[in-house]
């Protein structure tokens, strides 16, 4: 069910909230601490150690920032020369004295903030011409929609099978979830600012590090009663470079094994995204695979169930491997296909290590 948000004027371009939803425990009390000429919308870019991608991220932004927009660029302790770009274009730079991760910094940007709605835009992000705008339209025609967030282009800079299998993937996901979503994408999301407030902000007490701190703040907006809209023409282009160390190290102990962790925690399994019924069941079927493969030795016939297991995988995800095959061939899709099944591996996995271990589930990330 969701909470109506009383429409005010074009000008003010925020609603008023009803009953207040208390925010978790040990969470930054965010508070609206600047009250000068009126902004309808703030762009908040945390970085850390960005300087190569950060010229191009505020160089879109900057292009193309529309009047009654603010910029802010908060450097999270940077020890290379992000914070000097920042400086030298016509952005507000904050500046963090110790290195706090990046829901922290989006908190610090929020509290520094004048606009009524916060766009949250990753440094590695180059936004598509007219996002802004975009944005600002989807919240005047949805005024009971608290949080919009879009997704990656189908254009990846970097050109390693890696980081084009990684950004494609998200590409798809994204554009093929639902439109009333259930989570949030801090990469390039925008929240109204008393809804923000409200609920808390990030969590940076228990996300320290770049993990899923975007994700849990979406699945408490939902829980609070909230909106959240998936705009599908809301794109950029995503600058980082993964590698296989990486995108392992990134996707099981920065993603996997908290989101197992928040799902137990919440019992909220939604059937959206990565969680979609038919991901779950190619997981379970991936996993099937390999206990099969391994006791194929002993027993010949396993190897034909793994066979079928595996069929039944692409089967389920054909639309996404002929997406692989049209953005780079069969010999690129090949290996994307070896990635994935990768994936659901390494994710059932961490998902079964956190249900069993004992001890309490709650825990930094």
């Amino acid at each position: 069910m969701s909470r109506n948000l009383e429409h005010r004027s074009h000008e003010q371009f925020i609603g008023r909230i009803g009953s207040a939803v208390v925010a978790p425990r040990r969470r930054r009390s965010i508070r609206h601490t600047v009250d000068d000429a009126p902004i309808r919308l703030s762009v908040i870019v945390p970085v850390y150690n960005d300087q190569t991608a950060l010229p191009q991220c505020l160089a879109a932004l900057t292009g193309s920032c529309p009047p009654g927009v603010e910029i802010i660029v908060v450097d999270d302790a940077s020890t290379d020369d992000s914070a000097a770009v920042g400086s030298r274009l016509p952005v507000r730079l904050v500046r963090l004295t110790t290195n706090a991760g990046p829901a922290a910094a989006r908190n610090h940007g929020a509290e520094r903030a004048k606009g009524d709605v916060l766009l949250f835009v990753d440094s590695d992000m180059v936004l598509g011409p007219g996002a802004i705008e975009r944005v600002a339209r989807r919240f005047d025609e949805h005024p009971d929609v608290a949080a919009v967030f879009g997704s990656y282009d189908a254009n990846p800079a970097a050109r390693g099978v890696v980081s084009r299998y990684k950004n494609l993937l998200h590409h798809f996901v994204h554009q093929n979830g639902k439109s009333q979503a259930s989570t949030f994408w801090a990469g390039c999301g925008a929240i109204r600012r008393r809804v923000f407030e409200e609920v808390g902000g990030f969590d940076e007490h228990r996300f320290r590090h770049a993990s899923i701190e975007d994700i849990e703040l979406g699945y408490r907006l939902r829980r609070a009663g909230y909106r959240i809209l998936l705009d599908r023409s809301l794109q950029g282009t995503h600058l980082k470079r993964w590698t296989l160390r990486s995108l392992l190290w990134t996707d099981v102990m920065r993603r996997a094994i908290p989101w197992s962790r928040l799902i137990l925690e919440t019992r909220m399994s939604v059937d959206d995204l990565n969680l979609r019924r038919c991901q779950r069941l190619s997981a379970a079927l991936v996993g099937v695979a390999a206990i099969c493969l391994g006791l194929a030795p002993l027993r010949s016939a396993l190897a034909v169930l793994a066979a079928c297991a595996l069929l039944t995988v692409i089967v389920l995800n054909r639309r996404l491997y002929g997406f692989f095959a049209r953005r780079g061939g069969l010999a690129f899709a090949g290996s994307c296909l070896v990635l994935h099944w990768l994936s659901y591996l390494y994710s059932g996995c961490a998902f079964l290590w956190v249900w069993v271990r004992p001890g309490p589930k709650r825990g930094g990330a």
